[in-house]
C-alpha cells in the first residue's frame, strides 16, 4: 500500500492538498503542527476535516516554536500587516515555519515507511513567503534526502504553479468542497471569517474568479461576493 503524508493546517490548501492525496494514494495521514500559533480555530478546523476526510490525524507539539519566532501569527502584539515582517515581508511571514514543519513531517514519513509528502505551498498566487518558492522546497527535500540516506523521497506541491482561482477548480474536481466548509483561512481567527484580513480577500478572490460559491461563511454581507 501507498502511504503520503500531508502537512495539514486545516486551511483552504492543506485541506485541497488533502483530497488530492486521497485521489492519488492508498492512505493518507495527516500531520499538524500545534506551534504556539494565536488562533486555536486552525486546530479545530483540521480535527474536524481529517475526521470528516476518514484520515489519520496527529497533532504535533511545537509550542517552542511559536516562543521563538515571532510573526503576526505567533503573537498578539504584532498586526497583521502587508509588511512589517522580516526582510520587508509581510509581518504573517513566521521564519522558518515551513521549513521545520517540513523537516519534522519528512520524520515521522520515514518512520512509517512513506517516501511521499504533501505540502500546499504556492509560488504563483500567495504572500510573497520564501519558504513556499520552488527552489526551498527542492532544496528541503535534497537534505531530507541526504540527512536520511534515501534515495527516494518526494515533497509534492501540487498548488505550487496555480492560481487561487486554479486552486479552486481543482478542489471542485476533488470533490472537495464538503471539506472546504470546514476550513479555516482567516488571519483574525474569526469564524465566521472576517472577509477582510489578506489571507481572506485573497480566498474570496479565488473562488469569485473560479465561479464557484465559497462554502464557508464571513462576517460580511457581501465579502462572499467581491
Amino acid at each position: 500500500m501507498s502511504l503520503a503524508v500531508v502537512v495539514f493546517s486545516g486551511g483552504q490548501d492543506s485541506t485541497t492538498c488533502l483530497a488530492w492525496a486521497r485521489s492519488r494514494f492508498d492512505e493518507v495521514h495527516a500531520l499538524t503542527f500545534d506551534y504556539g500559533q494565536r488562533h486555536r480555530a486552525e486546530l479545530a478546523a483540521a480535527r474536524r476535516i481529517a475526521k470528516r476526510a476518514g484520515v489519520r490525524h496527529v497533532v504535533v507539539n511545537l509550542h517552542g516554536f511559536g516562543q521563538v519566532s515571532a510573526s503576526a501569527l505567533t503573537r498578539r502584539n504584532v498586526k497583521v500587516r502587508a509588511d512589517g515582517g522580516l526582510g520587508g515581508l509581510p509581518s504573517t511571514f513566521t521564519p522558518g515555519r515551513n521549513l521545520v514543519f517540513l523537516t519534522v513531517a519528512a520524520s515521522y514519513a520515514v518512520s512509517h515507511g512513506a517516501a511521499d509528502l504533501v505540502t500546499g505551498v504556492c509560488q504563483t498566487d500567495y504572500s510573497g513567503y520564501p519558504d513556499c518558492r520552488r527552489s526551498t522546497i527542492d532544496a528541503v527535500e535534497q537534505a531530507i534526502k541526504l540527512g536520511n540516506g534515501l534515495d527516494a523521497f518526494r515533497i509534492h506541491t501540487p498548488l505550487m504553479d496555480l492560481t487561487k482561482a486554479e486552486t479552486v477548480r481543482l478542489a471542485v474536481e476533488l470533490g472537495a468542497l464538503p471539506l472546504l466548509a470546514e476550513s479555516h483561512t482567516c488571519y483574525q481567527g474569526a469564524r465566521p471569517a472576517c472577509g477582510t484580513c489578506p489571507a481572506c480577500v485573497l480566498r474570496r478572490r479565488g473562488f469569485f474568479e473560479a465561479g464557484v460559491p465559497d462554502p464557508i461563511a464571513y462576517r460580511l454581507a457581501d465579502a462572499a461576493s467581491n
